[in-house]
């Protein structure tokens, strides 16, 4: 649950709607409030809605739990920023490079905080502004205004309560509201001098008595000269805790990993995968793009290194999630682990990466890598369930069972016994005698073919084809069956041992055939054949034509005819359709 609801976050995140945002990632803190990375999303919500101290407190918590995590201490020195503690960020952002020396998004924040304190003047890390702002939120913040004489008539104002609410949450746009005279009486209170705040007229009678270092004045600034210079502004206001950082970290160390990783690719074509690995990781280190890692993998797996190649995906994954990247570079990582369990014959856990991609990226590469892997893993287990001695148990009762009259024991046994010998035809024909029992001719039919398919001289499977045929009434392919039988009956190893129980079937059909057309009229004959596409196949045919011609002027040819299974199969068909008339 705490994964979902993680998984929501993120997705309201990158839709901007950092309320829900936060909602989520509270309710997975409340399920799971040992998570590192919980408190650093919620962290980088808080301060998507300029609430840095919140923001603050996540990414302390962050630390807290995860001391050696760089990305945390990133999180807390840019919520430092916003809130205007620059010392405090500076801190922040060099413990974090002491796990991290190299991480692009604690540089980039360094460097802007030190750009930043350059810009306010500050020396030595002391800034007076950060120091100020961060008495901003100080939970004694409102005790100083009610205790201070000059500020304490401030807290009846609602309409500069709710600015200075304002200011906490933003405490950069404290610049903008300099020329607001009760908002110098505040900053004199945190600075700890007193600002005279009277009238112009009172303030002209007044001038020799107090001096400038007595009594500074200060004066209101342009709005426009108020504005600290972009490179010190501690959040730009339309922007993400995460876009910045993004931002930050372009430029001159995207291009440095484009070249690395431009080398890795030349070395990749050309099979030097030593040196590709080496470029690859070289990129990676310089930026933070998961396409570096997704390629340093493909490298690691034509190499052999299937140990890398996994753990290298692996990363990738997770630091896709942290970095937000495109679902479709998840996706790939998630595929070649697929590839890499395939490679190493897990073709259960090949499926499951396979399928988790799909969810990330629906790839028609992936999906048909998942549909062979599927098919090679069913063969794979038809394969490894075989056993020739299990087969001879499971053939043993499906027989016990048949002639106790339990037909569905029966088909069970002999599934099994498929199953156990596939190469053995008497699975398939067992069975199929077991399915004509439970009136299953269409079954029957099936096992029949993939007996005869085994061993085309298995006798007893066109035996049983031909009484499921004649079951479903199919007179004329229940005909060819029974001479097909007849056919290889005669065969070794048969040697006519199923004659009788074949020209029993064969007479049943030419009975039924019969009483089909019993009292049947000539004119009803010939509409009847000529509705029936394979007697007109028959008679059409200009050698059984010639047989035909022939046997009206010497009947005693036409059984010599006969001889030939196929001549007999067609000369039976004619008679059981009433075409040849016998006696």
């Amino acid at each position: 649950m705490a994964e979902e609801l993680k998984a929501k976050g993120n997705a309201a995140f990158a839709q901007k709607d950092y309320k829900n945002a936060i909602d989520y990632f509270t309710q997975a803190i409340q399920l799971d409030g040992s998570n590192h990375i919980l408190y650093s999303n919620r962290s980088a919500c808080y301060a998507s809605e300029k609430n840095y101290r919140s923001a603050v407190e996540d990414a302390t918590k962050c630390t807290n739990l995860k001391p050696d995590w760089a990305k945390g201490w990133s999180r807390k020195g840019a919520a430092l920023h916003g809130l205007g503690d620059l010392s405090a960020a500076k801190a922040a952002y060099e413990e974090g490079l002491k796990f991290d020396p190299r991480n692009a998004q604690l540089l980039n924040g360094l460097k802007s905080v030190e750009a930043a304190q350059s810009s306010a003047g500050g020396d030595g890390g002391f800034n007076p502004f950060a120091k100020m702002t961060s008495q901003l939120n100080d939970p004694k913040f409102i005790e100083k205004l009610a205790s201070n004489p000059e500020t304490s008539s401030l807290l009846g104002d609602a309409g500069f309560m709710t600015k200075l609410q304002n200011i906490q949450k933003n405490p950069g746009s404290i610049m903008s509201e300099l020329n607001d005279p009760r908002m110098m009486k505040v900053i004199g209170m945190l600075m700890g001098i007193d600002i005279n705040m009277k009238g112009e007229d009172d303030a002209a009678a007044n001038d020799n008595e107090a001096t400038p270092s007595e009594s500074p004045k200060f004066e209101s600034a342009p709005k426009e000269e108020a504005k600290p210079e972009p490179a010190a502004q501690p959040m730009e206001e339309d922007k993400s805790p995460e876009e910045i950082e993004e931002q930050a970290s372009e430029g001159a160390l995207r291009k440095k990993a484009d070249e690395a990783k431009q080398i890795g690719n030349e070395n990749y074509k050309k099979r030097n995968f030593p040196v590709a690995i080496e470029n690859y990781k070289k990129a990676w280190d310089t930026y933070k793009d998961i396409t570096y890692l997704n390629n340093l993998a493909a490298a690691y797996y034509e190499a052999d290194e299937l140990d890398n190649c996994e753990s290298t995906c692996k990363e990738a994954i997770e630091q896709g999630r942290e970095l937000r990247a495109d679902f479709k570079l998840i996706a790939k990582a998630l595929g070649r682990l697929g590839t890499t369990y395939q490679k190493r014959g897990d073709l259960a856990t090949a499926i499951e990466y396979y399928q988790r991609s799909l969810t990330e990226h629906r790839s028609p590469d992936t999906l048909t890598k998942l549909k062979d892997v599927e098919k090679l893993k069913e063969k794979q287990d038809r394969e490894s369930y075989i056993n020739p001695d299990k087969a001879d148990e499971a053939r043993s009762k499906g027989n016990d069972l048949f002639k106790s009259g339990d037909f569905a024991g029966a088909i069970k046994e002999y599934t099994e016994m498929t199953k156990r010998a596939p190469t053995d035809p008497r699975g398939f024909g067992n069975r199929a005698a077991a399915y004509l029992k439970v009136m299953a001719p269409a079954e029957c039919i099936r096992d029949c073919n993939q007996a005869i398919q085994l061993d085309p001289l298995f006798a007893k499977a066109y035996v049983r084809k031909a009484q499921a045929l004649f079951m479903l009434k199919d007179y004329g392919k229940c005909i060819d069956a029974c001479n097909a039988a007849a056919d290889v009956d005669r065969k070794e190893p048969n040697t006519g041992k199923n004659i009788r129980e074949i020209e029993s079937q064969l007479q049943k059909c030419m009975n039924a055939m019969a009483a089909q057309r019993q009292n049947e009229t000539e004119e009803e004959t010939m509409a009847r054949i000529q509705n029936d596409p394979d007697v007109l196949a028959i008679l059409q045919d200009p050698a059984m034509q010639a047989i035909l011609g022939q046997a009206r002027e010497n009947p005693a040819a036409l059984m010599e005819h006969m001889k030939s299974p196929v001549v007999k199969s067609k000369i039976d068909k004619l008679i059981a359709s009433g075409v040849i008339r016998l006696g």
